[in-house]
């Protein structure tokens, strides 16, 4: 049941801040409790053993130099351990999080079946990430999407979304807003790029905790049309992140895609969260990924683009791009013309784009 977890929801959604909500006292006995399970949770599941002793050395001598004895803000504490751990990690999914709410006493690695129901209810709202289909002139298609939703809740909406895009000539896919989600959809959605019986091995994940890596491949069966062997672009910022990384990592290196934008925010460390106490807990990453390409990933360094533009002019720079690949293949005059005035089209919407 451990791995479901790690794989079946969207890690960076787990991972990030909660709303702003009032602030509570912390004493000196919720800090020791805090920190004494903190060490234990890094010590037992951080996916980098050494590094894990690091972090769990300077917490001891801060704590030992009376550091954290002022802060009695539960907020400030978890902002500054956060700082603290991601200081010598430079790790952007590893940190703690505090909650007004009591946060339930349940197994740490399951979640219970009502906050799963709520987490699809809430998924559901924003259409699992799905936030704009568009055919832009010159037969592009462009998807905006804003995560990557587990298949298990999803699966129906990413495949009427692709069939919509099936007869585009050229496909842009926007991560821009994007902070990631499951490996599974990462995979789903990847299939529709490859034609049948052409499988692709697209990442590996090793956990530390089990000493295991799963594999990560394309799906020999999709129910939906599929886009193999037309131009593909995928639009970046400093905010993509976790598993929107991933996709876009794995098609660089797959040159499957032309990447556009700017380089991808660095978190490659998937993992779970761990309750510290009544009002704390810590995502601990407890995996890395392992492109079967470069052997390695893009953690704290980010994916670069193949074409460094701000985001803002990402989307007209790949439309320009789109619509000159598909010009080459051209031959029928009056299409041509069509992708000309698309084109002029294209290039005034990049003049307008806002600056940086």
């Amino acid at each position: 049941m451990k791995r479901i977890l790690y794989l079946a929801l969207p890690l960076a959604l787990l991972a990030q801040p909660r709303p702003e909500l009032p602030d509570r006292a912390v004493d000196a006995a919720a800090r020791n409790q805090i920190l004494d399970g903190l060490a234990a949770e890094l010590k037992k599941g951080y996916v980098f053993p050494e590094v894990a002793e690091k972090m769990i050395a300077d917490l001891g001598a801060r704590r030992g130099a009376k550091r954290y004895d002022s802060i009695t803000s539960a907020r400030q504490f978890a902002t500054t351990l956060t700082e603290h751990l991601q200081a010598i990690s430079k790790d952007k999914h590893l940190r703690v999080r505090y909650s007004y709410d009591l946060l339930p006493i349940q197994g740490n690695q399951q979640p219970s079946p009502e906050q799963v129901a709520e987490f699809r209810a809430n998924m559901a709202r924003g259409n699992f990430g799905f936030a704009r289909l568009e055919i832009l002139p010159g037969n592009v298609g462009y998807l905006d999407l804003r995560g990557f939703a587990p298949p298990s809740f999803a699966g129906d909406t990413a495949v009427a979304a692709m069939n919509y895009l099936a007869h585009a000539d050229a496909l842009i896919i926007d991560l821009r807003n994007n902070g990631g989600g499951s490996p599974a959809m990462v995979a789903l959605l990847t299939t529709f790029l490859y034609g049948e019986n052409d499988e692709q091995h697209l990442n590996d994940l090793y956990f530390r905790p089990e000493d295991s890596t799963r594999q990560w491949w394309t799906l020999p069966y999709l129910p939906a049309k599929r886009f193999a062997g037309k131009p593909v672009y995928v639009l970046t910022a400093n905010r993509t992140f976790s598993a929107a990384e991933e996709f876009t990592y794995n098609l660089k290196n797959l040159k499957r895609a032309t990447i556009v934008g700017e380089t991808t925010g660095g978190g490659a460390h998937p993992g779970g969260t761990r309750r510290l106490h009544d009002h704390f807990d810590v995502f601990v990453p407890s995996g890395r990924a392992i492109n079967p390409v470069s052997k390695t990933n893009w953690e704290g360094a980010g994916v670069k683009p193949d074409i460094d533009v701000p985001k803002e002019k990402a989307l007209s720079t790949a439309h320009i791009a789109a619509i000159e690949k598909v010009m080459e293949t051209t031959t029928d005059e009056r299409r041509k013309d069509a992708l000309r005035r698309a084109m002029e089209q294209a290039r005034k919407q990049f003049e307008a784009a806002p600056p940086r």
